[in-house]
């Protein structure tokens, strides 16, 4: 405050007048402040539009979101936020059209391939033994049945006459639980990527095949490890044919003679059994006089009957040949019994093989099968060679 305004020194204004000099430096001072103010005011506003557009865009992404059904406008939202970050000028792949991204000159990526749900899978065949048998459920390894061989002895005798015995024979029949058994080795990816599919298609494949293995046993199961099998049981008689590659010079008098060689408790309630094979050989006799079919007017019956009984297509009967067995007739019930120890058991152990990323499937089936009464069934052979 010592020195009055008018005492102040200026360098290289000699001419300049002093008002208009501060008046000059204030107004610098001014621009310059406003202009620092603005940028820092247009910084503010660009982090709230950022943050704006994240809270914006993360509500987009949000699952079940409603607020943008449109993917285009979605599309046009990122690529307006990316720009505000980073100022990235079009063309953008986010601004680009979905089509145009999944272009390809040979029209692979427009028309994808479908995968369809459904599998393709062979026909299979069951034998239709287990429907026709007598079937039984057990919790024991083995079945004992108490067997009666023989009768009394009656006779006839006079007033005074000492009477004598008559012992009836008693035997026994055990029908032994056997086990079949495979595993399957799986894929976790392929189970994982399949949504079940793959799990259920092999388990379907395990039944099918089971009960494949099961039937064919019933019928010709031979040796320790299998069910005793109908066509095997030596008990069982035998109706031989005359030929070897026919079923014989007279085939519908051996069917006859089948039929009533059964008592008739058995042969009315007897079913026939033959693949398609013989049974078309059957329906194409003709009388040897007219030349017509025997099947509707010599057997007296419908298109899968014989001398009335139903004929059941069994396609692990034998064909016609040298020492097979192409026909049997009986009470498969009487005859038959089956023993379910469990039902198919499936069990999936992902730790066994859990290092290379794979999944092993165990499946057991536990059933046991028998000849139990030979008398209520005839076989009908072809004459060997």
């Amino acid at each position: 405050m010592g020195k009055h305004f008018s005492d102040l020194e200026f360098k290289d204004t000699d001419d300049a007048d002093p008002v208009d000099l501060v008046t000059k430096a204030v107004n610098d001072l001014t621009t310059n402040v406003d202009a620092r103010l603005k940028d820092i005011e247009t910084k503010a506003d660009t982090t709230k539009l950022v943050d704006r557009m994240d809270k914006l865009e993360a509500k987009i992404n949000r699952p079940g979101s409603g607020d943008h059904k449109d993917p285009d406008a979605a599309l046009e939202i990122k690529a307006f936020g990316a720009y505000v970050r980073s100022g990235i000028t079009p063309p953008d792949p986010l601004e680009l059209k979905t089509l145009i991204v999944s272009s390809d000159p040979q029209g692979g990526y427009l028309a994808p391939t479908e995968m369809a749900t459904e599998f393709i899978r062979d026909l299979v065949q069951y034998s239709p033994i287990r429907g026709l048998a007598s079937v039984r459920s057990t919790s024991a390894p083995a079945v004992s049945y108490p067997k009666r061989i023989g009768r009394t002895n009656a006779q006839w005798r006079g007033e005074t006459q000492a009477q004598t015995t008559g012992e009836p024979t008693f035997g026994q029949l055990e029908i032994p639980v056997r086990e079949i058994n495979t595993y399957v080795d799986i894929s976790n990816q392929l189970l994982a990527d399949s949504a079940g599919a793959a799990e259920s298609e092999v388990r379907m494949a395990l039944a099918e095949d089971f009960g494949l293995k099961e039937g064919l046993s019933f019928l010709k199961g031979t040796g320790p490890l299998q069910p005793e099998g109908l066509l095997i049981n030596a008990d069982i008689s035998i109706v031989a044919t005359g030929n070897a590659s026919t079923l014989g010079s007279g085939p519908a008098d051996m069917l006859i003679d089948t039929f009533y060689s059964l008592p008739a408790a058995y042969r009315n309630a007897g079913t026939w059994l033959m693949n398609s094979t013989t049974l078309a050989a059957i329906r194409k006799l003709k009388d040897g006089t007219t030349g017509t079919y025997l099947w509707s007017p010599g057997f007296q019956g419908q298109a899968d009957t014989i001398l009335g009984r139903p004929v059941i297509d069994c396609p692990d009967m034998d064909d016609v040949g040298s020492g097979t067995t192409p026909i049997a007739f009986g009470d498969i019930a009487a005859t038959y019994r089956i023993l379910d120890r469990i039902g198919l058991s499936i069990l999936a152990n992902p730790y066994l093989l859990a290092t290379t990323g794979t999944t092993r499937i165990h499946a057991t089936r536990r059933v046991g099968g028998a000849v139990v009464q030979p008398a209520a069934m005839k076989k009908i052979v072809c004459k060997t060679s």
